[in-house]
C-alpha cells in the first residue's frame, strides 16, 4: 500500500447503522462488526437462511474469477469497488500470489473497512495495493484516484461484487457501470455478481433490511444483471447463479442454485 493511503485519515464511524461490509463479515465468521450489524444480520438471516450459503459463494465466486483473470487473461490490474471488510482470499492475494506484479485498488465508503484495509491490505513488493475512500456513485472520483495507481491505458478487471444493487436506480447502476468501463481500454474485463429477485424469502428480508436505517440493497432481476454486460464478450457459462460459475473440482457435492447471479465479461 501506498505510503499516501497509509496516512489517509480515516472518516468517523457510526456503529449504530447497520453497514452491508460489515453485515457480511458477521455472515462469514468474522469478527469485525457491530451489535446493529450483527442484530440486523440475525434478522436477516431468520427470514432467509439461505444468506450464509450465498454470502459464501459470492467469495468463493471472488476467487474462481479473479483466478481465471490471473491465469488465462493478461491482465495485471484490478479495480474493486465495494471490496468489503478484509478476509481470506482477497483480490490481491489471489491475482499476486499467481502473479506478483499485478495492481489492485480497492474502494470502499466504510470507515471501518478503510481502517483494516490500510493496516492490512498489504501486496508484494513487485506488485502494487491501495485503497481509496470513495463511493461508487462517484465515478469520476474513482477514476481519478485509481489513476495513481493503476495504468488506465492497460487493460484493467473491474470488479463489482454485490455494490451495484446499492445503486436505487437501475438506469443509474448501468449509467455507472458504463462509464468505468469507457474509461478501460479493449481487453478490459467487468466481473459482476448481484442479488437476483428469483426468491420470495430472499425479497422478504431484503425489504426488511431496507427499512433497518442501512444502505438499501435492490434485488435485480436476470435481464437487469445482464444490462450490465451488455456490448462485453461473455466469458463461459456466461450469467449464471455464482455458484454454477465454473465450480471447483475439488469441490464437495454438487453446487446448488442460489439467487445470487455472476459474469465476467471482456471488452472487445
Amino acid at each position: 500500500m501506498t505510503d499516501e493511503a497509509q496516512h489517509r485519515p480515516v472518516s468517523q464511524i457510526d456503529s449504530s447503522v447497520p453497514h452491508s461490509a460489515r453485515i457480511f463479515n458477521y455472515w462469514l465468521g468474522g469478527k469485525d462488526n457491530y451489535p446493529a450489524d450483527r442484530a440486523a444480520g440475525d434478522r436477516f438471516r431468520e427470514v432467509f437462511p439461505e444468506i450464509v450459503d450465498l454470502a459464501r459463494s459470492g467469495r468463493q465466486f471472488l476467487v474462481r474469477t479473479v483466478r481465471h483473470l490471473a491465469t488465462e487473461t493478461p491482465v495485471r490490474q484490478y479495480l474493486d469497488v465495494g471490496t468489503g471488510l478484509p478476509t481470506a482470499n482477497n483480490t490481491h492475494e489471489i491475482a499476486q500470489g499467481i502473479v506478483p506484479e499485478s495492481r489492485i485498488v480497492y474502494v470502499d465508503n466504510d470507515p471501518l473497512v478503510l481502517a483494516h484495509a490500510q493496516a492490512l491490505l498489504v501486496g508484494t513488493p513487485e506488485g502494487a495495493t491501495d485503497y481509496i475512500e470513495a463511493d461508487l456513485d462517484d465515478p469520476e472520483a474513482i477514476l481519478t484516484q485509481a489513476a495513481k495507481t493503476l495504468d488506465l491505458n492497460e487493460p484493467v478487471a473491474i470488479v463489482l461484487m454485490g455494490i451495484l444493487a446499492h445503486i436505487e436506480e437501475y438506469d443509474r447502476a448501468r449509467a455507472i457501470v458504463r462509464r468505468l468501463m469507457d474509461a478501460v481500454p479493449s481487453g478490459s474485463y467487468l466481473v459482476v455478481r448481484d442479488g437476483a429477485d428469483t426468491n420470495e424469502a430472499y425479497s422478504e428480508a431484503i425489504s426488511r433490511y431496507n427499512q433497518s436505517g442501512a444502505v438499501p440493497y435492490n434485488l435485480r432481476s436476470r435481464e437487469q444483471i445482464a444490462g450490465y454486460l451488455d456490448g462485453l464478450e461473455l466469458v463461459e457459462p456466461g450469467l449464471v447463479s455464482c455458484p454454477l460459475w465454473r465450480p471447483d473440482t475439488m469441490d464437495i457435492g454438487t453446487p446448488v442454485e442460489l439467487a445470487v447471479l455472476g459474469a465476467i465479461g471482456r471488452k472487445p
